[in-house]
């Protein structure tokens, strides 16, 4: 049974797959209202939750420099949409689904350029780091036995 899709009131490509979930603005009975972005998908969820991040920039006024500062928000990932984790998405406000989610992925743009070789490199530098810590770690555990 192919359930009929809504349109939802903004022009966005359908997602070509079906889904039985009730918050989702194409299939379900989700509304939409309020802002919309375009971000990346950092993290994702087992329980249709992804966390997307994108930068914006910041004036500090004594400098009079821009910074470049990160939002992310927690958003409903639909399973018709299952955006992954390095995917481009448009997500729009809605309603409050739980605590921290008021956003829904309402379109996947495909996977962001680059996002695997920035995903690697901070890889690489968190284990650069992790060798001092256990080193650190160790030196201490030999002061304590020496007590």
């Amino acid at each position: 049974m192919k359930k009929k899709k809504r349109n939802i009131g903004i022009k966005v490509s359908f997602p070509k797959r079906s889904c039985n979930d009730k918050n989702c603005p194409f299939h379900g009975t989700l509304g939409l209202r309020g802002r919309s972005f375009v971000g990346t998908v950092i993290a994702k969820d087992v329980h249709r939750t992804a966390t997307v991040e994108w930068p914006r920039k910041y004036f500090i006024p004594k400098y009079e420099r821009h910074e470049t500062r990160l939002t992310k928000l927690r958003a409903h990932n639909p399973p018709c949409i299952n955006a992954e984790i390095g995917d481009r998405v448009r997500i729009m406000e809605t309603r409050p689904l739980s605590k921290t989610k008021h956003f829904v992925i309402i379109e996947n743009l495909g996977a962001e350029y680059g996002f695997k070789e920035k995903l690697e490199e901070l890889e690489a530098e968190e284990q650069k780091v992790k060798p001092k810590e256990k080193k650190e770690e160790a030196e201490e555990e030999k002061k304590h036995e020496g007590s």
